[in-house]
């Protein structure tokens, strides 16, 4: 059974950093492109940023470029985001992602894709 486990959460001021922290158990985790998505409530889900299964590669939307920075552990089976500079806009619920799918994140259209698991999300709440 797969599970994927989201932590790092919290209320911070703008300005400050967050690291998010997302270990998934039950799957070949250095054979999956991961992601993290965010939403907030009453919006769609949105693709923040990818890393390629080696974590050779990756990508950002563009109002987090800069200031996130994702990587990936894969003897630890964990995917971090370090988010710097956090602004209100940044507040959202904040989602892990596993796509089994060859190349996922090389893609361009890499934010429009559903994924193979979800977590359930931590929550980042970002004061102005």
């Amino acid at each position: 059974q797969v599970q994927v486990a989201e932590s790092g959460g919290g209320l911070v001021q703008a300005g400050g950093s967050l690291r998010l922290s997302c270990i998934i158990t039950g799957l070949p985790f250095e054979t999956y492109d991961l992601a993290w998505f965010r939403q907030v409530l009453g919006s769609e889900r949105e693709g923040v940023s990818c890393i390629t299964r080696r974590g050779v590669y990756a990508a950002y939307k563009d109002s987090v470029k800069g200031r996130f920075t994702i990587s990936r552990d894969n003897p630890k089976n964990t995917l971090y985001l370090q988010m710097n500079n956090l602004k209100p806009e940044d507040t959202a619920m904040y989602y892990c992602a596993a796509f089994r799918m060859g190349d996922y994140c090389a893609r361009p259209s890499w934010r429009t894709y559903d994924p193979e698991h979800w977590g359930q999300g931590t929550q980042v709440t970002v004061s102005s």
